[in-house]
C-alpha cells in the first residue's frame, strides 16, 4: 500500500485554546471538569465552571504544548490551564486523531536552548508518512492493544519498584520506633557537632573550589553536576567554621530538607546553607545518616520547619532535636543488617528500572516500525 508524504498542516487542523481557559484555580476532586496541560501532570485538578468546556462532538483532539512540544490525547470534555498550547484536530475524512497522535511521539524535535511557540513556525510543516483512513485505522487497532497490555505491565513494574522502597523504608522506621532498653535518649547536638555552611552569597566564577548546597546532596550521594565555584578566599572563609572532613554528615536544610550524605572521600569543597554533623569516636555516621534519612524523621522536621515560600530548618532545631542512641557496638549491628536490606533493595530497584526502560524503548521501537509501514 502506498503512503503519501505530507505536512502535519495538511492532516492537522488547530484551533487557540482562549475559549477554554479556566477562570479559577479553586479545584476539587468532586468537581466534574477537568483542566488540562499536556506536560507530564496532565490533569491539573477538576472545575465546576459550566461555560468554556471543550464540546464532545469535536473529540478527539491532540493538545499540544506550543513550547515544549509535547501531547497528549484527549477524548473526553475539558478545559486547559493556559494559552501555551494548541488544539490539534484531525483533517475530517483523511485522518485519524489517535493515529497522529502516535505519529507525533515517533518525531524527534530538538527544541532545547530556544523559548519560542512553534507549532505554527515549525512543528507544522514537519513532513510525514500517511496511509489512507483505513490503514490508519488498522495500525491504531494494533497499537492499542499492544500498548495496553504494555501499560499494564509498567503499572506492575512501577507497583513492584514502590514496594522495594518501601519495604526498606518500613524496616528502617521500625528500627527508630522500637528502640532497645539499652538505648539512651539525647539531642543531636549533645550527640555530634553539629555546625552549618556560610549563609552568605559569595561571588561565583568559571572555575575554583566547588560550593556544595542542598541542591547537590542526592540519595547517599553528592552530585556536582550543577556546581558552582568560589575563589580560594571565600572557599578559606567558609571553612574557618565548617570545615568538611572525611566521615562527616552533609543534611539539606532549605527547601528539600534531608538527604543526608556521608563524606566517604577526602573534600576538597566548601558548603552553603547545609548542615555538618561531626561524628565522635563513640558514634557511628551511618547510624545517624539512617536516622536522619528516616521517614518519621524528615516528616517531624518538615511539620516544624519554618518559611512559607521555602521550608528550611536552623542550626539550633538541629541541634535541639531528640535522637536515641545504642551503644557504638549496637549501632553497628544495626547499620549492617540496613546496609545488607538496602543493599538487595537497590538490586530489586534497578531490575524493575531496567523494566521499565525495556517497556519504553519496545514502545519506540514498535512506533518506528508502524510509520514504517511494516507493522
Amino acid at each position: 500500500m502506498t503512503w503519501q508524504t505530507k505536512q502535519l498542516s495538511e492532516v492537522l487542523e488547530y484551533e487557540q485554546p482562549t475559549p477554554y481557559i479556566v477562570s479559577s484555580k479553586n479545584y476539587r476532586d468532586d468537581y466534574k471538569t477537568p483542566v488540562l496541560t499536556a506536560g507530564k501532570s496532565f490533569i491539573l485538578g477538576r472545575t465546576k465552571e459550566k461555560t468554556g468546556i471543550f464540546p464532545s462532538k469535536d473529540l478527539p483532539v491532540i493538545i499540544f504544548d506550543d513550547f515544549t512540544t509535547a501531547t497528549k490525547f484527549v477524548d473526553f470534555p475539558f478545559k486547559v490551564k493556559s494559552s501555551a498550547m494548541k488544539i490539534l484536530r484531525p483533517a475530517k475524512n483523511i485522518s485519524d486523531a489517535k493515529f497522529l497522535f502516535y505519529m507525533i511521539q515517533n518525531i524527534t524535535f530538538d527544541h532545547t536552548g530556544i523559548h519560542k511557540r512553534y507549532w505554527i513556525s515549525e512543528y507544522s510543516k514537519i513532513e510525514v508518512p500517511f496511509p489512507s483512513i483505513s490503514e490508519q485505522k488498522r495500525i491504531v487497532k494494533k497499537l492499542d492493544k499492544v500498548f495496553e497490555n504494555v501499560t499494564i505491565a509498567k503499572e506492575n513494574a512501577e507497583k513492584n519498584l514502590q514496594n522495594s522502597k518501601e519495604l526498606f523504608e518500613s524496616y528502617l522506621q521500625s528500627v527508630f520506633a522500637k528502640p532497645g532498653k539499652d538505648w539512651e535518649e539525647t539531642s543531636l547536638g549533645d550527640a555530634y557537632d553539629v555546625r552549618d555552611g556560610t549563609h552568605d552569597s559569595p561571588r561565583y566564577q568559571k572555575e575554583g573550589y566547588a560550593l556544595v548546597t542542598s541542591k547537590n546532596l542526592k540519595r547517599d550521594l553528592l552530585n556536582f553536576d550543577k556546581i558552582k565555584y568560589i575563589s580560594e578566599k571565600d572557599y578559606q572563609k567558609i571553612n574557618e567554621r565548617s570545615k568538611v572532613d572525611k566521615g562527616d554528615i552533609l543534611f539539606a536544610m532549605i527547601g528539600t530538607i534531608g538527604n543526608p550524605v556521608v563524606v566517604e572521600v577526602e573534600p576538597n569543597f566548601a558548603i552553603k546553607n547545609v548542615a555538618l554533623f561531626k561524628i565522635p569516636k563513640e558514634q557511628n555516621a551511618y547510624f545517624l545518616k539512617y536516622f536522619l534519612d528516616s521517614k518519621f524523621v524528615i516528616d517531624k522536621m518538615m511539620s516544624e520547619a519554618k518559611g512559607t515560600t521555602q521550608k528550611f530548618v536552623g542550626l539550633g532545631y538541629l541541634r535541639s532535636f531528640k535522637i536515641k542512641l545504642p551503644p557504638l557496638l549496637g549501632q553497628k549491628v544495626i547499620v549492617k543488617k540496613l546496609e545488607s536490606l538496602s543493599l538487595e533493595t537497590k538490586k530489586l530497584e534497578k531490575i524493575y528500572e531496567q523494566k521499565l526502560a525495556d517497556l519504553e524503548e519496545f514502545k519506540k521501537s514498535l512506533l518506528n516500525k508502524a510509520f514504517k509501514g511494516e507493522l
